[in-house]
């Protein structure tokens, strides 16, 4: 099964409360003992080529605005990249506060049968101002096929 988009989980408002934008992608998936910090990191970590070329683009051409690229972190408690808000076995929340934007990406992991787990990769965007409102707009069309396209790296063959 591939990668379909999904509401918002309600127990995700109080992760940005002010958050102004949110969607949520979600794979079904064969394995049972999968955690959220897992699954973050083999769907988010170490992009493909394809992928890779778009995200350093993207920095590029975010330098002059003064916008953080992944290159310019230098915070301890990373995953996948990016500051881990918080972790469990079944959710994972990173993300990045910045003058333009601040957002979460959350990662739930959810039983659905004995042998299947829901993976549910959600994103909540706070636009701060102007800036991240164009942000947004400039990377959504990005985003709707990139966040898919790196949870499809969680199916495996049966």
């Amino acid at each position: 099964m591939r990668p379909f988009p999904v509401s918002v989980p309600e127990n995700c408002g109080q992760i940005l409360p002010s958050a102004d934008f949110g969607d949520a992608f979600a794979v079904d998936v064969i394995d049972t003992a999968m955690s959220a910090p897992q699954a973050a990191q083999l769907a988010f970590s170490q992009p493909p080529g394809w992928i890779a070329k778009l995200l350093a683009l993207r920095n590029l051409v975010v330098a002059p605005f003064g916008l953080k690229s992944g290159d310019e972190l230098d915070l301890s408690s990373q995953h996948s990249g990016l500051p881990v808000f918080s972790s469990s076995p079944e959710r994972i929340v990173l993300g990045l506060d910045d003058r333009h934007l601040n957002f979460r990406l959350i990662v739930d992991v959810a039983d659905l049968n004995d042998a299947t787990l829901r993976v549910t990769a959600t994103t909540l965007v706070q636009r701060n101002n102007l800036l991240g409102r164009v942000y947004l707009a400039a990377v959504l069309p990005f985003h709707k096929i990139l966040v898919p396209a790196l949870l499809s790296r969680l199916i495996r063959p049966v």
